[in-house]
């Protein structure tokens, strides 16, 4: 029998377990392309906390932290990393975006809270753990569909199980709730899934328009706010942020 021959009868048991380390050590590198991130899930830990689909703790399950663009390693055995697309919203079209994480809406509420400190929705610490306000209290994220939409040209690496976000083209997110779940069996989800209409994802164009004798008339957009506080009988609202800018014109 061959010196190599010897080798190999004396330690293959010894040779099959560096091999099946290197094979796990090589899977666990992902290459996250530049218009991507990388949704980790973890197989083993603690038991996620009442309803929330994400682990900020270490826990099994979704993780907070995405893989950003690059060569990553998340070790096999431990982790499980799926590629999702970064959200992008066409020109002359908008994202509507649907939180799935964060507190609870207020009762009567249609839409959630937001301050400029969510940004586009990439910080989901931020927005889960609150920043602080004009007033200096904190503003958690709420549950829910968010007042700000994302505007045309958007590209952003926003959380695909934190957050749902709709555009016309496509539905980027994992879908958490059952009911839309069972879209998904039967398809993919589109903004029909949400009862939604296409040209409400589209830019509203406040333009001149042509009457029929062939005159342009100049056009205006009178804006109904359909959540808020209620207004005191017989007034109208006034204009975010009052005249303030007017005021400083004059």
């Amino acid at each position: 029998m061959s010196e190599t021959l010897r080798f190999f009868a004396l330690h293959w048991r010894l040779i099959v377990v560096l091999l099946a380390i290197t094979v796990l050590v090589w899977e666990s590198f992902y290459s996250i392309g530049p218009t991507q991130v990388g949704l980790v899930r973890k197989r083993f830990g603690k038991k996620l906390p009442g309803d929330n689909p994400i682990a900020f703790h270490g826990e099994a399950g979704y993780q907070a932290e995405l893989l950003m663009p690059g060569l990553r390693f998340r070790f096999l055995p431990i982790y499980a990393v799926t590629k999702h697309p970064w959200v992008q919203v066409p020109a002359g079209q908008i994202g509507l975006v649907i939180a799935q994480v964060g507190e609870p809406l207020p009762i009567g509420a249609k839409s959630a809270v937001y301050t400029t400190g969510f940004g586009n929705f990439t910080n989901l610490e931020a927005f889960v753990d609150g920043v602080a306000g004009p007033d200096g209290k904190k503003i958690k994220g709420e549950k829910g569909v968010q007042r700000p939409v994302l505007a045309p040209g958007t590209l952003a690496p926003i959380h695909p199980v934190a957050f749902l976000v709709i555009t016309k083209p496509q539905v980027y997110g994992i879908p958490v709730s059952e009911e839309l779940r069972r879209h998904i069996k039967g398809g993919t989800l589109t903004f029909a899934s949400f009862s939604l209409e296409e040209r409400q994802l589209e830019v509203t164009r406040i333009e001149p328009r042509a009457t029929e004798s062939g005159h342009v008339v100049d056009m205006v957009g009178v804006v109904t706010a359909l959540d808020g506080e209620p207004l005191p009988a017989g007034d109208i609202a006034s204009r975010l942020g009052g005249f303030k800018d007017i005021e400083d014109l004059e």
